[in-house]
């Protein structure tokens, strides 16, 4: 198993695939976010077996609540928006020989699933309200994303929807 941790959580792929941080890559930091402001990042790029590339956005709000769920559907699809336009800059361009191996890959992949991983608070209450209806902002992801992915999914931990990687 390959283990990622992203914002405290640990992400755990099987060895076959091909993973990374991809708000980490050199290229991303060094060279693509200085093209214009407000260019963001997704946290995981994944490639499984079947070249199906995985774009993954984690938001832990267990710890830190979020104040306006209304815009969470559309900084998702910015970020995604965002890293697919570096993938082949990266795949030309980046130093790094693995970030140029994964942009390769997302670039030759045959299918794009695009994953929002969500934690809120088990309970709802005052000081921890569950401000976000994981399937509102599925909806919303649904409307601005079909020409990427028609069916993009928000995955908490506890309804993970039998993906292919584990959460801890």
């Amino acid at each position: 198993m390959q283990c990622f941790n992203i914002d405290g959580l640990s992400f755990d792929f099987p060895d076959e695939w091909h993973v990374d941080k991809y708000d980490e890559w050199s290229f991303y930091r060094n060279q693509f976010i200085r093209m214009r402001d407000g260019i963001k990042s997704l946290d995981l790029l994944a490639i499984d077996s079947d070249k199906t590339a995985w774009l993954i956005e984690v938001k832990d709000y267990q710890q830190y609540p979020r104040t306006k769920p209304s815009e969470l559907s559309r900084e998702i699809a910015d970020k995604v928006f965002d890293t697919l336009a570096a993938m082949l800059p990266a795949k030309l361009n980046a130093s790094d020989e693995k970030e140029k191996q994964i942009a390769n890959k997302v670039i030759a992949s045959r299918k794009v699933r695009i994953v929002l991983h969500l934690e809120q608070p088990a309970k709802h209450s005052k000081l921890r309200p569950r401000a976000i209806n994981p399937a509102d902002i599925e909806l919303k992801l649904r409307q601005l994303l079909k020409p990427i992915d028609a069916h993009p999914l928000v995955a908490e931990r506890s309804s993970m929807r039998n993906l292919p990687w584990i959460v801890n």
